[in-house]
């Protein structure tokens, strides 16, 4: 019997395709579970470069309205889709407007960190470690999520580039933007191959464990890679969002126990020629979150909405006043979304502290009257499985206070 042998010069080839491959584009970062697990698949989407909040969701009437009217006589939106008696939501997110109104959409505003940056990196930091002021932090707030709730984990790292702060020091976690780039099989490694690299990995080092997890990540996900249809006619579009989403949505209904998912939408930084009208760059950018989330909940809305619950969560907000370049600069105070089957949508969430000058954080920014720790101390808590809210938020547990955002 021939005995077939794996040269190692192919064999480095072919992994480092692979590890290339699995590393590529800013990525969506998963790790899984045991199937019996009774929390929900929590999906993080971070919009990095600091979201202008307040044309995100703008105040529709009253005396709000005219203090912002008057600070952005050029970059005001007019047709906003009403959300209650004092907010509308930008035009250009019509496409959650409907799940909005169906109670599967709520939204948290004045939300964010309760600490005084403008810096991007600092805030970004502060909130994926999830200890504001400090970035001296060991690990990031969805590791200790996962490591407080006990997870039996079936993926390991397979890359470490674009994973975000938030996993930090998780060690099962794989990164990937599509199926096909997970898979040895497109780098010429056939079935000998594959039974070469399990010998290999057949040992009780962290080494070998870690090759053989990988080995089995493979054989979770390498049947992905021959295409998918989504389903209830959803369609994603061919954006980095929407690809990232879709990839997403065929790990959940692999059913293997998906727990944690994130994803990253940049482009946010709007200092300059922010919108024309209703329309332009941040329009554009809006109307690709809401549509990517909008199919993204139309193709699981098949069995697996209820055990689904997005939140949706950038750096910080934008100044109240435009600026010279019709656009904004850092400001405090943000907005948040949720989405998912058991949010109770349909409101906006939160102590809203108004627009006056002497309302404003610093006399020039929406103030945050919501830290965001309650947002997702309130997702683990309620949705995560989770109660153990210090181990996440350390130091935070004496100021949980639930919203009612989740049920």
């Amino acid at each position: 019997m021939t005995k077939t042998i794996l040269p190692r010069r192919q064999f480095l080839q072919g992994c480092s395709a692979a590890i290339a491959a699995m590393a590529g584009a800013k990525l969506t970062n998963i790790a899984f579970a045991r199937q019996d697990n009774p929390s929900d698949t929590l999906v993080v989407v971070f919009l990095r470069g600091g979201w202008d909040a307040l044309n995100v969701v703008a105040p529709i009437e009253g005396d709000d309205r005219g203090f912002y009217e008057k600070a952005r006589p050029d970059i005001r939106i007019q047709n906003l889709l009403r959300l209650n008696d004092q907010f509308g939501m930008h035009p250009a997110m019509s496409p959650l407007y409907d799940l909005y109104q169906a109670g599967r959409v709520g939204v948290v505003h004045a939300v964010g960190l309760n600490v005084d940056t403008r810096s991007h990196f600092d805030a970004q930091e502060y909130i994926e470690l999830g200890t504001p002021g400090s970035k001296n932090t060991a690990s990031g707030w969805i590791t200790r999520h996962l490591q407080a709730s006990g997870i039996s984990s079936i993926l390991p790292v397979l890359s470490t580039s674009g994973m975000p702060t938030s996993l930090l020091n998780f060690v099962p976690t794989v990164s990937l933007s599509t199926p096909e780039e997970f898979s040895l099989w497109d780098n010429g490694l056939r079935d000998s191959h594959i039974n070469a690299l399990r010998q290999m990995y057949a040992g009780e080092s962290l080494l070998h464990r870690a090759g053989a997890r990988t080995l089995d990540a493979l054989d979770i996900v390498s049947p992905l890679s021959g295409g998918y249809e989504p389903s209830n006619g959803a369609y994603y579009n061919n954006d980095e969002f929407g690809i990232q989403l879709k990839t997403v949505a065929q790990m959940i209904k692999l059913d293997a126990g998906l727990r944690v998912a994130t994803v990253d939408f940049g482009g946010w930084d709007t200092h300059e020629y922010q919108n024309s009208g209703d329309g332009g760059y941040m329009a554009d950018l809006l109307n690709s979150l809401a549509s990517g989330l909008a199919n993204f909940y139309l193709d699981l809305d098949s069995g697996y909405t209820d055990k689904l619950s997005v939140v949706v969560v950038s750096e910080f907000g934008r100044r109240l006043v435009q600026n010279e370049s019709y656009g904004t600069d850092h400001g405090h105070g943000s907005v948040m979304f949720t989405l998912g089957g058991s949010v109770n949508g349909g409101q906006v969430f939160g102590n809203w502290p108004g627009l006056h000058n002497d309302q404003l954080y610093d006399r020039a920014d929406l103030a945050v009257t919501t830290d965001y720790r309650q947002v997702l101390g309130e997702l683990l808590s309620k949705r995560g499985n989770n109660a153990d809210i210090e181990s996440v938020f350390p130091g935070f547990s004496g100021s949980y206070n639930p919203l009612g955002i989740f049920r």
